[in-house]
């Protein structure tokens, strides 16, 4: 490989991370999302499920998400700011929605009875579709504004194969690790069945951790993606508020000075998440549906029930 193609290479996957970290919170609410689809389903199709689930992440963003994001970087960039806003009042209206379940308010209906693998299947590709079109968006959101179509295309590319893998290799993981420890737990040595008993008690703990970090993510970055483009299309008064939080805590430094303009942007997409909620759950009521709002997440405690 030659030198020049070695640059190339490494420009492409310098700026595909770059592009990607302000994703991380879609990302992690992702992963914390798609286990609970597998819940309920046998063991022995856990991963093919997970494999079902993957193959159709790959076909929404290299079929629908990227193709639309390139015409409209091409014809209508003016329209990103749009769908950015559109796309961070989901994630804060779902963030709230789950703060809601934590205290025991429930809005969806239960499913019942067994599970139907092709629906579970739909169901996640569906919620999928909503979460990589966020993490794809953010992305080109980030990107150098000097890029050609061809490099933000394979930037776009490079992005779609890292969070996919990542996101469902950790699925995968999530979902087998108890069997995983299971097995450790029959072990002829008392060293490993320790270890194995310690696992399988501790992962209802893991899900209520990543539930947790899911949410607060998303309520920061749907608040953040709110606040900053708003300003984007006019109303700079909220992307100023940020900026001036910013400004203000600066002298103390990088960290402190991210961390109270994350705690403001969490803030603000909770507030945002809640109305949207209330409006929501008040149109329903109006049209005498009641409205589910499950997409396959559960709150913490039911996660820690399993």
């Amino acid at each position: 490989m030659s030198v020049g193609l070695l640059a190339v290479v490494d420009d492409i996957l310098s700026a595909a991370l770059k592009a990607s970290a302000k994703s991380a919170g879609v990302v992690i609410d992702d992963a914390a999302v798609t286990p609970q689809y597998v819940q309920g389903i046998s063991p022995a199709r856990e991963l093919p499920v997970v494999g079902k689930i993957t193959l159709g992440s790959l076909v929404n963003k290299f079929v629908i998400i990227i193709p639309i994001a390139l015409l409209l970087t091409a014809f209508a960039p003016w329209v990103l700011p749009f769908l950015l806003i559109i796309g961070g009042t989901y994630l804060c209206f779902e963030g709230a929605e789950k703060v809601l379940e934590w205290f025991g308010l429930h809005h969806g209906h239960e499913e019942g009875g067994a599970r139907n693998e092709n629906k579970l299947v739909f169901g996640a590709i569906r919620t999928d579709l909503i979460l990589s079109t966020e993490i794809m968006l953010i992305s080109l959101s980030n990107l150098d504004k000097g890029l050609s179509m061809g490099q933000t295309l394979a930037v776009l590319a490079v992005i779609a194969l890292l969070m996919t893998f990542i996101v469902y290799g950790a699925v995968a993981l999530l979902v087998k690790i108890d069997d995983i420890g299971l097995k450790m737990a029959k072990n002829e040595s008392k060293r490993v069945r320790h270890t194995g008993a310690r696992i399988v008690r501790s992962m209802p703990a893991v899900f209520r951790v990543i539930s947790v970090v899911g949410t607060v993510a998303m309520l920061w970055v749907g608040g953040h993606l709110l606040l900053a483009n708003l300003g984007e299309v006019g109303l700079v008064l909220f992307s100023d508020m940020l900026h001036g939080v910013h400004d203000a805590l600066a002298p103390a430094g990088a960290v402190i000075a991210w961390i109270g303009e994350t705690i403001v942007s969490a803030i603000a997409g909770l507030a945002v998440g809640l109305v949207v909620v209330g409006v929501v759950l008040l149109i329903g009521r109006m049209i005498g549906k009641r409205p589910s709002f499950t997409e396959g997440g559960e709150s913490p405690a039911k996660v820690a029930a399993h």
